[in-house]
């Protein structure tokens, strides 16, 4: 059973497949940083106050801080 939702509602610690985006207009920033569909991350920290979300990139085992409302346009299937 899939669980869809977005990239910002996934809690410190879990992982998640990147499905899809949730916007035409996404900077080609996203693409350069890993953020493919198909690509696993995981939430390794969430700054307080709706601050940046760290994540990494398992397949490239990098670490990447993204802005919240960004986060908000990523959409992922939670595992």
């Amino acid at each position: 059973m899939r669980n869809i939702s977005s990239l910002d509602t996934l809690k410190k610690g879990k992982k998640a497949i990147i499905v899809d985006f949730n916007s035409n207009e996404i900077p080609a920033k996203f693409y350069e940083m890993g953020f493919i569909p198909g690509t696993e991350i995981e939430v390794k920290h969430i700054a307080p106050l709706n601050g940046p979300i760290c994540l990494n990139i398992i397949a490239s085992s990098s670490l990447v801080a993204i802005r919240r409302s960004e986060a908000k346009v990523i959409i992922i299937d939670s595992k």
